[in-house]
């Protein structure tokens, strides 16, 4: 018979087993999933934006996926028909993964060629009541869910991801402020359907474009929010065709990669391009990588598929990048 010591001992090295086996898992690598502009796909090829759906819902357990974020421009004319399609599409992530919504400009009503901020249309299919029971969904900005955000964990980390409408306005700015603000324990993403263009510049036009007086720019964006906010390590957002990737550091030292992507010019309304985020906790990394359900392979081009540098120690909120 094991005598009281050695029962305490064994209590003791299966604890903390235990207690290594936790962090190990905590330290699991995982993947988050960009899903940009699919308002051909809404318009035309309804059957090639639930392939793009149905691959990330059969790779949830495999690539731990924590989250699918759409960068906007859902449909095409704002037509029910292409709800629809987007709505059922959709349908295939419900219950599956977390998934973010933002509406594009595409998603708006338009005044002749004056875009308006009437985004009834989008919220009658993704309105917050159809996330509301979500434990990942955290909430809105007034009664629309065109400005909300979504919380998920990994890699022993909290995340946010605050999605914010097309060309936000100040209103939607200091919301995502506050929201960010009252986070401080969370990463934060920020998802809106234009702040990029290619190459490594910030957009400086989309609210003169489109007339919008409350309006605010890819650049003025990073002036009134993300360079402000110390936990937003990442924007994301699709709009302008192709990729465009720059890093700056923002007032509090971090570092804060932001990143285009759009395939919609490519053959059949983007082939089905996605963008995955393979964050590995152990390498400080992000591996990004491109790939298409569709054709069943990555594009190897360094624009699209690289890797960025994050620091994912526990403590790395409290000094710089």
């Amino acid at each position: 018979m094991p005598n009281r010591f050695t029962c305490s001992l064994l209590l003791v090295l299966l604890a903390t087993q235990f207690a290594r086996a936790e962090e190990a898992r905590d330290t699991k690598p995982f993947t988050v999933v960009l899903v940009p502009d699919t308002q051909l796909y809404s318009l035309k090829y309804p059957q090639r934006y639930e392939a793009q759906l149905r691959w990330i819902a059969s790779r949830v357990k495999d690539d731990n996926i924590k989250i699918a974020i759409h960068l906007g421009d859902i449909v095409h004319n704002n037509t029910v028909k292409e709800w629809e399609a987007a709505d059922k599409a959709h349908k295939l992530l419900d219950g599956v993964v977390p998934y973010t919504m933002v509406p594009g400009n595409h998603d708006y009503v338009f005044k002749g060629r004056q875009m308006t901020r009437d985004s009834s249309r989008y919220n009658k299919y993704f309105p917050p009541s159809r996330f509301k029971d979500r434990s990942w969904y955290g909430g809105h900005m007034g009664k629309t869910n065109d400005n909300n955000y979504c919380r998920f964990e990994g890699g022993g980390m909290k995340f946010l991801v605050i999605s914010l409408e097309f060309s936000p306005s100040d209103a939607a700015l200091q919301w995502a402020g506050k929201v960010a603000t009252e986070h401080p324990d969370h990463r934060v993403i920020v998802a809106t359907h234009c702040y990029m263009k290619t190459g490594k510049r910030r957009d400086t036009s989309s609210n003169r474009d489109y007339r919008l007086k409350d309006g605010n720019s890819g650049e003025a964006m990073w002036q009134k929010l993300v360079r402000k906010q110390p936990n937003i390590f990442l924007v994301v957002s699709g709009h302008v065709l192709g990729v465009g990737l720059r890093t700056d550091k923002n007032d509090a030292g971090r570092t804060v990669h932001q990143m285009l992507t759009d395939y919609q010019g490519l053959p059949n309304g983007g082939n089905g391009w996605l963008r995955t985020l393979r964050f590995v906790p152990a390498e400080n990394k992000i591996h990004v990588r491109a790939y298409s359900p569709l054709l069943e392979k990555e594009n190897k081009d360094p624009k699209h598929t690289l890797d960025l540098k994050l620091d994912m120690t526990p403590d790395a909120k409290k000094k710089a990048a």
